[in-house]
């Protein structure tokens, strides 16, 4: 447990929010070392090491409070990886867990880089940006509208590229904007009226930052509940997906099927994927052939695509319209399932088979496969790996990481996001770790480390049983 100092109640440890750091280190790391090392950044308030309660050694484990947040982002970006004394192990530095958050938060955490804002009616997105530029990069700005007028709300969020940057506009813009930090809508604090086709990419201001300011909410979209037909054969087609694809992937792969008119993914007001994308072709033939060719194929590898005919409005009340939809649709079908050698009453176009997928869909130059350390190989360094949002498959990670040579084994902490990558050569794991850190494979993103050595023997009693 986290001891605090006398002077300073649990309360005024995350006061502002965000302004304090927990990090992992070497047992040997003292609390000068630590104290010299952040200050450089800004005030440091206080430092504690955690230690054993039985033998007073360090566990590892400390805290540093700053006197602002954007001095607690900075440091954090500054010192996360970074070796403080020759010999030891490199440090992890985090945003502290607070009492309104449940974890420990990274440079790379999205929450800690978009800040929502009031502004006047009559800024466009460029008056937002220049306004907020002035604290740093700026990934997108984003103006909440009305959706029926399209006029603006008065409300903004601003994206940036560190959490740094978001903690200084916080800290010195003008108060008038009330500007906070956003955070994604999670199941907890999502209303009971809101009927969103998915929550990623939904933000609402944060809890913590909320009892500063009274003002009103923007509302959120209100997505309409899609309406699949199962019966009913439309030349639209909803396409859901868990992994993160783009426009391009995914007009390239329905772009197989001859006919397509129409691709678009679907996003929500801030610009971000909701998992669904509206595909239209000009003929009824082909939406049926993509939909049953399509349907359940996985795209990238460990990621089945779902293919549902949508309702596109046209209309089909006509009983001759519906008979005719339906016979062109019981050719196709037929077509699908029988093969074109079948006799048909009317001969179908024929199509091209859907192409093979790379086994691996991902940004990175990996280098040519290599073979697999030997299995009984001496471990010379372990990558610890964390996916986002969910584990790859171990055959697949194994493609990719054993490109850099040396690998021994894969292994998946069950029931975790996480897993190691054990090597037999030190400068391989490096270069892995240097090539894939931060980087998407097959839709996952990968948050490539050191692992901890093993740990030292406990000091804890030995069990009797």
């Amino acid at each position: 447990m986290e001891e605090c100092p006398a002077k300073q109640t649990p309360e005024s440890l995350d006061d502002p929010p965000n302004s304090r750091l927990f990090a992992v280190t070497s047992r040997c790391i003292t609390e000068d070392e630590l104290r010299d090392s952040f200050s450089k950044f800004g005030d440091v308030q206080g430092v504690w090491v955690v230690k054993d309660k039985q033998t007073k050694e360090s566990k590892g484990i400390c805290y540093v409070k700053f006197s602002k947040s954007s001095q607690a982002c900075l440091a954090m970006e500054e010192m996360h990886g970074k070796v403080l004394v020759d010999g030891t192990k490199p440090i992890k530095v985090f945003i502290a867990q607070s009492r309104s958050s449940t974890k420990h938060r990274d440079v790379e955490d999205e929450e800690l880089t978009r800040i929502f804002v009031m502004i006047p009616k009559t800024f466009t997105e460029e008056d937002l940006k220049n306004t907020f530029k002035e604290y740093g990069d700026i990934e997108y700005c984003v103006i909440i509208k009305n959706k029926f007028t399209g006029e603006s709300k008065g409300l903004g969020y601003v994206r940036y590229y560190k959490p740094s940057q978001a903690a200084l506009a916080i800290e010195n813009c003008d108060k008038s904007y009330r500007a906070i930090l956003a955070e994604p809508r999670t199941k907890n604090n999502t209303s009971e009226d809101y009927s969103g086709g998915g929550s990623r990419g939904e933000y609402t201001p944060s809890l913590e930052s909320m009892n500063q300011y009274s003002f009103p909410m923007p509302e959120p979209m209100n997505y309409g509940v899609l309406d699949y037909r199962s019966n009913d054969f439309t030349r639209s087609l909803m396409m859901s997906t868990r992994a993160a694809l783009t426009q391009e992937q995914i007009f390239a792969l329905f772009d197989i099927i001859p006919g397509m008119e129409y691709c678009e993914l679907q996003r929500d007001s801030y610009g971000m994927s909701k998992g669904h994308a509206l595909i239209r072709y000009s003929n009824l033939g082909s939406a049926v052939y993509a939909k049953e060719k399509l349907n359940g194929f996985e795209y990238p590898p460990g990621n089945r695509l779902v293919i549902n005919f949508f309702d596109d409005g046209e209309d089909r009340s006509s009983p001759v319209g519906r008979m005719a939809m339906q016979f062109v649709a019981a050719q196709m079908m037929s077509t699908v399932w029988n093969g074109a050698s079948t006799s048909q009453m009317m001969k179908p176009p024929v199509y091209p088979p859907v192409a093979q997928m790379s086994r691996i869909q991902t940004d990175v130059n990996l280098p040519s496969l290599k073979k697999l350390a030997p299995p009984d190989s001496k471990p010379k360094e372990r990558l610890f790996v964390v996916f986002s949002p969910s584990p790859l498959p171990p055959d697949v990670l194994e493609d990719v990481f054993c490109r850099f040579g040396s690998l021994i084994e894969v292994h998946l902490v069950p029931g975790r996001k996480v897993g190691y990558m054990k090597y037999a050569d030190k400068q391989c794991a490096d270069e892995a770790m240097a090539a894939l850190n931060g980087r998407i494979v097959n839709g996952v993103k990968m948050k490539v480390m050191l692992a901890d050595p093993p740990r030292e023997e406990s000091h804890k009693r030995p069990r009797t049983y």
